[in-house]
């Protein structure tokens, strides 16, 4: 039964692991899950880690990724991805759902559903995609004081803070260097810059900060595509795909659909399709078939 219906590796065993992780010199790749089984056929694959994109929680709620998700969706999202893998989950908290308060008690929340971290912004709230124009950031002091709440509030050492700053595509490059150093100190454990353009940009970044360093590689955005390699060439602790899950599966879903409205069958989409067979391995229906089959044995008589 262990490991059948949740993960059998603890969230203080997972949030240990993601530390170890990015203490070590090899990259830690975190692919986005836009469900549990997703995340459960990224551990398959062998990645390090799994990421929840807070886009991706909005795509799926048909909503724009401008702030309309709350602290408790995210959380719950987060539990029912976390439960069912032995991966380190990180999870997007935008700007901390509020004021410094409210950054703190999202770090709660997120402890109490089993993830391995968060990472909180410094945009103005609303914020919106950070691969968009007309971004805002708050004030750097309005931003220390959210990171320090939420340090202040993990109640495991392990749980990673990591601060993400959108002062690239606002103030500029050296701007985004000062503001990552001062979020250091505010106690993060690693540093998201969003939407730097080139390797030369994520090689200066990497040369001015000192704490661990994540790379977003998004597709459609402002940066150029890396490998997870040359990241790691260039010094990065961490890298997440945060919505290509999704999109790959967005393509052939709708691709799938105009198939069908145009032939009226979808035969011709089998040979594309995931086999039932396939599903059922990865929910696990043998082993579930074979807990049943050991608890209902009992053929004594009264």
């Amino acid at each position: 039964m262990t490991g059948l219906l949740a993960a059998a590796t603890s969230a203080a065993q997972k949030r240990a692991a993601f530390r170890a992780g990015l203490d070590s010199r090899r990259i830690q790749r975190l692919p986005g899950a836009f469900d549990p089984l997703v995340a459960r056929l990224i551990q398959e694959t062998g990645f390090e880690g799994v990421y929840l994109s807070g886009a991706v929680m909005s795509a799926e709620l048909a909503l724009p990724d401008i702030g309309l998700t709350t602290a408790s969706e995210v959380a719950a999202r987060g539990q029912q991805i976390a439960r069912v893998t032995d991966l380190p989950v990180l999870v997007d908290a935008d700007t901390g759902f509020g004021e410094p308060m409210n950054a703190a008690r999202t770090v709660t929340l997120l402890e109490d559903a089993g993830l391995a971290g968060c990472h909180i912004e410094d945009q103005v709230n609303p914020k919106r995609c950070g691969h968009l124009d007309g971004k805002a950031v708050v004030p750097v002091e309005e931003m220390v004081r959210r990171l320090r709440a939420a340090v202040s509030a993990r109640r495991d050492p392990n749980f990673i803070v990591c601060a993400r700053t959108d002062a690239r595509a606002t103030e500029g490059l050296a701007a985004a260097i000062d503001r990552a150093r001062a979020y250091a100190d505010a106690g993060a454990d690693l540093i998201f810059t969003e939407a730097l353009a080139d390797a030369a940009e994520f090689a200066s970044f990497r040369a001015a900060v000192q704490v661990p360093l994540l790379a977003n590689m998004t597709e459609f955005g402002k940066s150029e595509l890396l490998s997870a390699s040359t990241l790691e060439e260039i010094g990065y602790n961490a890298v997440i795909y945060p919505v290509t899950t999704l999109r790959l599966a967005m393509y052939a879903v709708e691709h799938g659909l105009r198939e069908i409205a145009r032939t009226g069958t979808q035969s011709a989409l089998l040979g594309t399709m995931q086999h039932r067979s396939r599903l059922y391995e990865l929910l696990r229906y043998q082993q579930y078939t074979e807990f049943d089959a050991g608890i209902f044995t009992y053929t004594g008589s009264e």
